[in-house]
């Protein structure tokens, strides 16, 4: 075959391997990864864009082609972590439901310093509306939908009433977790989990006098 022929087999010459997509995927794991080690080490008051960049081996650039403040990306950088905490199950049960969901956050509260960032973030929230909205779409709601639907379930077993108050429920489980993980006084632990639930259980389904 001359070298003008096609090649064997009517074959087109076999490109390259595209690379664009693995960098960039490793690039913003990177980026997550250094800024969470920067927010818990240091908090988001101290972080600059420069220093994540610096650790994650990036440009600073880069960063920005994805995230447009420090503060969009340090909500990131939290889900990312957070969000693999457990798969969400049906145990059959609201309290069974309720610890599986609360356990992982207890875990993962008690492992590394996120109140602080947390802290940051809702405070961010209070004075950014656009902010806010992204807090509540990407942390807050998610969670609140896992033990809405846990809520929901239980109802359609009968095991609570359908005139339980689910939105406060919500927030007397939720908000004793952040309470302890914002201000610091007493440790987000298995046992408080366990307990927090118990309490909010026998408040939504009281026993009965001659139990």
């Amino acid at each position: 075959m001359s070298g003008g022929d096609a090649p064997a087999n009517g074959d087109r010459p076999i490109a390259a391997p595209r690379h664009g997509r693995a960098r960039s995927e490793k690039a913003h794991s990177a980026i997550l990864a250094a800024a969470c080690e920067l927010l818990l080490q240091r908090g988001l008051a101290a972080v600059s864009m420069d220093a994540v960049a610096a650790r994650a081996g990036v440009s600073k650039a880069t960063i920005y082609r994805w995230w447009p403040s420090k503060e969009t990306l340090a909500l990131d950088a939290l889900c990312d972590e957070w969000d693999v905490a457990a798969p969400v199950s049906d145990t059959g049960s609201l309290q069974g439901d309720l610890i599986g969901l609360l356990l992982p956050v207890a875990r993962l509260a008690s492992s590394r310093p996120y109140g602080r960032v947390i802290a940051t973030l809702v405070a961010e929230a209070r004075t950014d509306a656009a902010f806010a909205n992204l807090y509540d779409s990407r942390f807050a709601d998610p969670r609140r939908e896992q033990a809405r639907a846990a809520f929901l379930r239980a109802i359609e077993r009968g095991e609570i009433p359908a005139s339980t108050k689910t939105e406060v429920a919500l927030d007397l489980l939720y908000g004793a977790i952040y309470h302890r993980l914002l201000h610091g006084h007493a440790a987000v632990s298995e046992k408080f989990v366990s307990d927090l639930v118990e309490v909010a259980m026998n408040g939504i389904a009281p026993r009965s006098a001659g139990r």
